[in-house]
C-alpha cells in the first residue's frame, strides 16, 4: 500500500522549533517531486516549500524564507521541513505531497498545486499549533 505518512507536528510556543516528517511506504521518494503544503481554518491551501526531481533546489513561499528547511533523506525515504522561528500565523494543518511530474522548477510544483492540481499522493495531515 502506497502512502505518505506525517509526523512532528504539535504545540510550541512562538520563536519554538519543530522538525516536521514525512516518511514514504510503497514508493521510492527520490523520484518524486515533494512538497510541503498548509491549510489554516477558513483559509485555501498554500504551498510552504517544493522540491522538484528535476534541478532538486528547494522553493520556499515567501513567509516562510529563512526561517523553514526542507530536505531529502533518500536513504530512510523521508522528507523533512523543519520549522525554526515559529509565528502565530503559522498554525495549520501541513501536508506533504509527492508527485512523479517532472516540474521544470520547485516553484512550479507548488504553483501548479496552489492552482488545483493534484498530485499523486497526499499524506494525511498534522497540526501544528503556535501559541503562547
Amino acid at each position: 500500500q502506497v502512502q505518505l505518512v506525517e509526523s512532528g507536528g504539535g504545540l510550541v510556543q512562538p520563536g519554538g522549533s519543530l522538525r516536521l516528517s514525512c516518511a514514504a511506504q510503497g514508493l521510492t521518494l527520490d523520484s518524486y517531486a515533494v512538497g510541503w503544503f498548509r491549510q489554516a481554518p477558513g483559509k485555501s491551501r498554500e504551498g510552504v516549500s517544493c522540491i522538484s526531481s528535476s534541478d532538486g533546489i528547494p522553493y520556499y513561499t515567501d513567509s516562510v524564507k529563512g526561517r523553514f528547511t526542507t530536505s531529502r533523506d533518500n536513504a530512510n525515504n523521508i522528507v523533512y521541513l523543519q520549522m525554526n522561528s515559529l509565528k502565530p500565523e503559522d498554525k495549520a494543518v501541513y501536508y506533504c505531497a509527492a508527485d512523479r511530474y517532472a516540474y521544470s522548477t520547485s516553484k512550479a510544483m507548488c504553483v501548479s498545486l496552489d492552482l488545483g492540481a493534484h498530485p499523486d499522493y497526499w499524506g494525511q495531515g498534522t497540526q501544528v499549533t503556535v501559541s503562547s
